[in-house]
C-alpha cells in the first residue's frame, strides 16, 4: 500500500508543480512528464497487484515517449521563432 499513497502523492505534486511553475514552457512540460511517469507507476502497481500482464504498460510507456518528444520539438521549434521559452510571449499564438 505504500507504493500507492507514493504514487498519489507523485501525482498530486506533479498537479501543483503543473499549476505553480506556469513561467517557462519547459518547467511545464517536465512537470507533465512527472505526472505521465507517476500515472505509469501506478499502472504498473495496478497490474502487479491482480497479476495482470504488463503488456499495456509497454504501450503506455511507448506513447507516453512520443508524447515528451513531440513537447520537445514544440519547444525547440518556439524557442528558435520567439528567442526564449517564457510562456507569456506564447500568447499571440493563440
Amino acid at each position: 500500500m505504500f507504493y500507492l499513497f507514493f504514487s498519489i502523492f507523485m501525482y498530486f505534486s506533479g498537479l501543483i508543480s503543473f499549476t505553480m511553475k506556469r513561467k517557462h514552457l519547459l518547467l511545464m512540460l517536465l512537470s507533465l512528464e512527472f505526472i505521465i511517469l507517476s500515472l505509469f507507476f501506478n499502472l504498473f502497481i495496478y497490474l502487479s497487484l491482480y497479476c495482470f500482464e504488463y503488456f499495456f504498460s509497454m504501450v503506455f510507456l511507448t506513447m507516453s515517449v512520443c508524447e515528451g518528444a513531440l513537447g520537445l520539438g514544440i519547444l525547440v521549434s518556439l524557442v528558435r521563432t520567439h528567442g526564449n521559452d517564457y510562456f507569456s510571449t506564447f500568447n499571440i499564438l493563440w
